[in-house]
């Protein structure tokens, strides 16, 4: 199993799911209030607002937690300091991480990131130290129900995406970051809202995790995933089904 995104593969442990579902709202209303904040409150003329609200309602956000964190990123005040940065580095195995983080303090998250790497058999380093081993991308998803393969890969062809890796989890299409909102809008069209629209960091080559460091490396993405400033992690590991099957149990 490989994956440019590693959230989809980590399974939740029982009796956690009040507490994630509560931190996956924090980073969606997060995002929601810089996407608001940064342009119009209008998603139609807002694709980062668009693809948050996309997100947001995926996640069963309700409306008037949505409309609330929408309204604080349109008023000055409240939302205005928090900053994108961007955190590179090696996990065990020597996979390639790339964390994306909204914070309102800088030295906090970095020093919580670099503890996080070091505590983890990881080194953070400087930016762009990974980046060159991925690709940006627009990813659009949908789930299986929405059309069958054929149809999803030649509308989205149509629609000037690059590729559509298909399974029985669904469509991922993927196209230029900057064609991105046209992809998006042209197969919301035909095929209804996505279930998941952003843009990624695509591994260009991945890197196989054995046994001896397949347990840490999730771990460490646990520790990231649990921290409220970070919004996604990517990574370029590759690891055998049988391998994820056992630590998914």
């Amino acid at each position: 199993m490989a994956g440019h995104s590693h959230s989809a593969n980590i399974a939740h442990r029982k009796g956690a799911q009040d507490a994630k579902k509560a931190k996956q709202f924090t980073k969606l209303i997060r995002e929601l209030t810089v996407a608001a904040k940064h342009g119009l409150p209008d998603p139609s003329a807002n694709p980062r607002l668009r693809a948050a609200l996309i997100a947001a309602r995926a996640a069963n956000m309700p409306k008037d937690t949505i409309d609330r964190a929408v309204k604080r990123g349109s008023d000055s005040g409240e939302g205005q300091n928090f900053e994108e940065v961007r955190y590179e580095g090696y996990g065990p195995g020597g996979v390639a991480i790339i964390v994306e983080a909204l914070t309102d303090n800088r030295n906090r998250t970095a020093g919580e990131i670099r503890t996080a790497f070091d505590k983890h058999g990881g080194t953070l380093g400087a930016t762009n130290s990974v980046a060159f081993q991925f690709q940006r991308a627009g990813s659009i998803f949908f789930p299986p129900k929405k059309a069958e393969t054929d149809a999803m890969f030649e509308a989205a062809l149509e629609a000037g995406a690059t590729d559509v890796v298909s399974d029985r989890e669904g469509h991922e299409v993927l196209c230029a970051p900057e064609d991105f909102n046209e992809v998006r809008d042209a197969l919301e069209k035909k095929f209804g809202a996505p279930e998941r629209a952003a843009l990624i960091w695509r591994p260009q080559v991945t890197v196989a995790v054995g046994a001896e460091h397949a347990e840490t490396l999730f771990k460490l993405f646990e520790v990231l995933d649990d921290n409220d400033d970070v919004q996604s992690v990517s990574a370029n590991y590759e690891i055998d089904d049988a391998l994820m099957a056992k630590l998914s149990a």
